[in-house]
């Protein structure tokens, strides 16, 4: 009778998301519509605090956290990390991809209630949480990663085919961040960070997929969309893949106005082999975010990285600390630890081999968790 109720309830919680939506959303009404930019309090001192973190060291972050993690999933009060050293990361990220089709569950198979409830959790620990979306592709309805058809990016934009439809994708979206509120009303201040990699190929919005001017184009539609949803809770992350710094970095920024964070998308690859590659185009990318962060005003963040599986035993304090100590970087953050694919983990777990390095990383005076940053919001 319980798992029933709770089944009912759950219905009932993921129809509210996405019942709320406008009658119909026109380019004409979105280009016609003012912008609001003022950010609620809570956001407008998270902003401050990313830029004066870097003082003190930087946050660590994990993606899908509490939600999942080798050899298990949806257990409460439960993480990889906090398993290894006692402590909640202190960013967590989840992503939207499916909210988009008003489905249930994410693309990693998570319950979108489940999802809100982990954060305003991690919210109420006072940590921060970061929101990607792999959204699907609009013009074929297959997922991110399908590029086999150019023309997305195109058919989305104002003027474009599927742009009605896309708006209403928007508008999903929109509905269930809008739902991400204390018991009190307090919205939760969120790094939001569309269109990640697009210095990339292999999402649809990627470069070979659409020209810069049409990336701008969605960049600065989202952003307002967005904006007019009453979203002045979102902190919007530029990410892109390390492709190279400079222009290769740059050609797709949409403009200091719908921009507030300054990130980088960068992967160990290779194992040992790959070590030296990863330090040097890292280092790269960070010292010309560095000099661009304080051009723009602008904190600065690795928004994704790891090792896949880390089979390097001090990875954490030989590779990752060395690095990212030199630099005013806001948070590191690693990506999941999958309960469904084997050895497709980016943090420790308790027994595996870069646990002991990972709890002298955690007691670094350096790196900061959870339990660290209790004024990000103040």
């Amino acid at each position: 009778m319980k798992i029933k109720l709770f089944s009912i309830l759950i219905i009932i919680s993921i129809a509210v998301f996405f019942t709320s939506c406008s009658p119909k959303i026109t380019a004409k009404k979105t280009a016609a519509t003012k912008v609001t930019n003022t950010l609620t309090p809570e956001t407008q001192h998270l902003l401050k605090n990313l830029m004066t973190i870097p003082q003190k060291g930087f946050m660590f972050g994990h993606h899908d956290d509490p939600l999942y993690g080798v050899g298990w999933s949806g257990d409460s009060d439960r993480s990889d990390v906090k398993s290894v050293v006692g402590d909640y990361p202190a960013v967590m990220s989840f992503d939207l991809g499916r909210i988009e089709l008003t489905q249930a569950n994410n693309l990693d198979k998570t319950n979108f209630a489940k999802i809100r409830q982990e954060i305003i959790n991690q919210y109420n620990r006072g940590g921060m949480i970061s929101i990607s979306w792999h959204i699907n592709n609009p013009l074929t309805d297959g997922d991110a990663w399908d590029v086999k058809t150019p023309g997305a990016v195109a058919s989305i934009i104002p003027g474009g085919k599927n742009h009605q439809k896309f708006m209403q994708w928007l508008q999903n979206g929109a509905n269930f961040l809008n739902t991400l509120k204390t018991a009190d009303g307090t919205k939760i201040p969120i790094i939001f960070r569309p269109w990640h990699e697009h210095t990339g190929s292999w999402f649809w919005w990627g470069k070979g997929n659409c020209t810069a001017s049409e990336y701008k184009q969605l960049w600065i539609m989202t952003h307002d969309f967005m904006k007019n949803q009453g979203l002045n809770n979102l902190l919007f992350a530029y990410s892109p893949d390390i492709q190279g710094p400079g222009e290769i970095y740059m050609e797709f920024y949409p403009g200091d106005e719908y921009v507030d964070l300054l990130g980088v998308d960068a992967y160990h690859r290779n194992n040992e082999k790959g070590t030296e590659a990863y330090t040097r185009s890292l280092s790269t990318h960070l010292a010309f975010m560095t000099e661009e962060g304080k051009k723009r005003h602008k904190p600065i963040a690795i928004t994704e990285t790891g090792l896949e599986a880390i089979p390097i035993a001090d990875w954490w304090t030989k590779v990752l600390l060395p690095i990212v100590e030199k630099y005013p970087v806001s948070y590191v953050l690693v990506w999941r630890n999958a309960f469904d694919r084997e050895n497709h983990y980016y943090a420790p777990y308790p027994g595996q081999k870069s646990a002991a390095d990972f709890v002298k990383f955690y007691e670094s005076p350096k790196t900061l968790f959870c339990k660290d940053v209790d004024n990000l919001y103040k």
